[in-house]
């Protein structure tokens, strides 16, 4: 155990108050409002451990995305599942905790496909060692994946061990012009086919597309799909900017909200329909994950979201009383409390963070 460990670890065995777990506090915008004393990961900070060849990396939580990412980048290696930097900041724990991923999600899967173990400070000062650096190592595996999106309310991540893969060997972006109901059927289609398709993002009638694979699977998609070719100089900003949450759309978005709209996001089935709503929207991940800036009443969102098999979260919003997440059930919200009781029996880490009573 670290010095660094050591000490937030003892301050949590003596706590009587709540904490506020925070690295660089990119995303402290997300989830409820943040509350009580801080307990910084900042200290936590390196890679531990990197295996090029067997595609693992080990490093602690409050080591900085950004400089992750660039280890990776020498070895020819990423983090598949594109995690955002808000405001060009986040750290590995956060990015763990938040569970939130860019535009290859669709195709690579999400932060938690990506987790192999975690080392878990609890709310009794306990460290907990969960999975391993391998992906048939199955001890714990599945409490590593809850910690993905919990927001830090079940315990202090101090270090994580994540799958990593190659970067693809060529990449490139087509552009269409359609309409919303076009566009989401096209990419139906298209998801049906065998298509290097990487990412997608659909805004005010403009479909684009990035292939990313083998140069003759890009090439051969190219020449099948058509499409105008965007030139990388152009391409790749577009991409870092909708991964990192800059660009036109969430600069709009952030100015409509500080105006009093919201801007939720919508998790659906990717074969949902075209949503009617008032507002602007955003499409990626093949439809599954919808962007919406509206001044519309939550209750609608979340019907519409509902009515098609998925969820709806107030991504942002100067008023956040209508709650974050989308209702639990009975059954499920019960899950949810014992976790945390379990975890964090002092209810130390977080509170209100994922939701009100927890």
């Amino acid at each position: 155990m670290t010095a660094a460990l050591k000490e937030l670890q003892e301050r949590v065995r003596g706590a009587t108050a709540p904490f506020e777990i925070r690295g660089q506090g990119s995303k402290r915008f997300y989830g409820g409002e943040p509350r009580g004393e801080l307990l910084s990961t900042a200290t936590l900070n390196g890679i531990t451990s990197y295996e090029p060849s067997e595609l693992v990396v080990t490093v602690q939580a409050g080591t900085p995305i950004a400089e992750l990412e660039r280890v990776l980048a020498e070895q020819g290696q990423q983090l598949a599942f594109e995690p955002p930097r808000i405001n060009g900041e986040g750290t590995v724990g956060g990015m763990v905790a938040a569970g939130l991923a860019g535009p290859a999600r669709a195709q690579a899967g999400g932060v938690r496909d990506h987790v192999l173990g975690i080392t878990l400070l609890n709310g009794k000062g306990e460290l907990m060692n969960f999975g391993g650096t391998v992906m048939k190592n199955v001890a714990g595996y599945d409490v590593s994946r809850v910690m993905a999106g919990s927001l830090g309310v079940l315990g202090l991540i101090a270090e994580v061990s994540l799958k990593v893969l190659p970067r693809p060997a060529v990449q490139a972006t087509l552009r269409f012009e359609m309409e919303q109901a076009k566009a989401l059927e096209q990419l139906n289609r298209w998801g049906g086919q065998p298509l290097p398709v990487g990412a997608s993002a659909w805004w005010d009638g403009a479909l684009v597309l990035r292939l990313a694979g083998a140069e003759g699977a890009v090439r051969s998609a190219f020449h099948k799909l058509g499409g105008e070719l965007i030139p990388d100089s152009l391409a790749l900003p577009f991409w870092e900017g909708l991964r990192d949450q800059r660009d036109e759309f969430f600069v709009g978005a952030e100015r409509a909200v500080a105006a009093g709209a919201r801007l939720w996001r919508l998790s659906l089935p990717q074969t949902a329909p075209a949503l009617k709503l008032p507002g602007e929207q955003l499409i990626e991940w093949g439809g599954a994950q919808r962007w919406v800036t509206t001044s519309a009443p939550p209750a609608q969102l979340r019907e519409a979201a509902s009515s098609v098999g998925g969820h709806a979260t107030l991504y942002r919003a100067l008023d956040k009383s209508p709650g974050v997440f989308a209702p639990l059930s009975p059954p499920l919200a019960r899950i949810h409390q014992q976790l945390k009781l379990a975890f964090d029996p002092k209810g130390l880490f977080n509170p209100g963070r994922l939701y009100p009573d927890f």
